[in-house]
């Protein structure tokens, strides 16, 4: 656990950092400068990460499947409790369209970078898998919700979706046999690298704690939602599956991250309530650094070989 610890504290002081700048420095790091940045990695940089990782991936047809079965199992049992806040403690509409997704929606570059440090290749190649297939799933739920309250075309959101089309890009040209020219990979690694850094630091920048008093309840259960039920729903479907070693982990990992910075960036850029989502986004991201190592110790434990 010690060492799942300090390497998930390593890369979430990059978040300190993007928070630092910004609280210490807001002339020079104004909310400009940051939602340039933001835009930059939505935009460019994570799809190129995600594009180059899939495509280049090599894939277990037996273990590996049983592995994105779990986590797609897992991910829908999350989205249908998500789903369940609105007839069960009936929150705002607005509210509950902009922050559903907090539910089950995952912060990829906190798991992509987490992923490289611990597992290397072989974790980033696994969790590029998962991503591509529960990122469209994640942006179809969570555009949907948005889509409906805003009364926008849902099919329009979705085609356009960044993040959609460097995953489903990435995957059509890694099952056709279709790798990229060296000078293009390399293109594409460098700056699907920058994404890492940059994205956990405007994570830290967009952290905030506004006073959310009258949705606590039903942001408060999307958080759990996430951070407990999410995980424990894919623990027990590891030790069902009989998942060992790096798989495991891996689905681990990817169950217990915090909430999407991304879905603050979706909330507003559709018109919706964008404020609870970022009070919901700094509290999953800070509660993640204690329990993150907690799942993954508890894994490693279960299903140690």
């Amino acid at each position: 656990m010690l060492s799942h610890t300090l390497v998930i504290l390593s890369d979430f002081a990059l978040i300190l950092v993007g928070l630092v700048l910004a609280r210490a420095w807001p002339k020079a790091f104004d909310r400009a400068f940051w939602t340039g940045a933001e835009k930059l990695v939505y935009y460019v940089l994570f799809p190129a990460l995600l594009f180059n990782a899939i495509n280049s991936a090599s894939f277990s047809l037996t273990t590996d499947l049983v592995t994105l079965g779990v986590a797609v199992g897992a991910f829908l049992v999350a989205v249908a409790a998500g789903f369940a806040a609105r007839p069960m403690l009936k929150p705002a509409p607005e509210v509950f369209a902009s922050s559903v997704q907090t539910a089950f929606r995952y912060n990829s570059y906190i798991g992509l970078a987490l992923a490289q440090s611990l597992f290397g290749a072989r974790g980033v190649a696994l969790l590029a898998l998962i991503i591509s297939v529960c990122v469209p799933l994640a942006n179809l739920f969570a555009v949907f919700a948005l889509a409906r309250h805003a009364e926008r075309g849902l099919a329009k959101e979705l085609a356009t979706n960044p993040l959609i089309i460097g995953t489903v890009a990435g995957l059509v040209t890694n099952l056709l046999g279709w790798p990229m020219p060296g000078i293009v990979q390399n293109l594409l690694g460098r700056l699907g690298g920058a994404s890492l850094a940059l994205g956990l630091l405007c994570i830290g920048a967009g952290l905030t704690l506004a006073a959310v008093q009258s949705q606590r309840l039903v942001l408060g259960y999307f958080s759990a939602v996430k951070l407990l039920l999410f995980p424990a729903v894919a623990l027990a479907l590891i030790t069902v599956a009989g998942l060992r070693g790096v798989p495991a982990q891996v689905l681990m990992l990817f169950a217990a991250l915090p909430t999407a910075s991304s879905a603050y960036v979706l909330a507003a850029r559709m018109g919706g309530n964008a404020a609870p989502v970022a009070f919901v986004v700094t509290l999953q991201t800070v509660l993640a650094m204690l329990t993150l190592p907690v799942w993954l110790a508890t894994a490693q434990a279960l299903t140690a070989r």
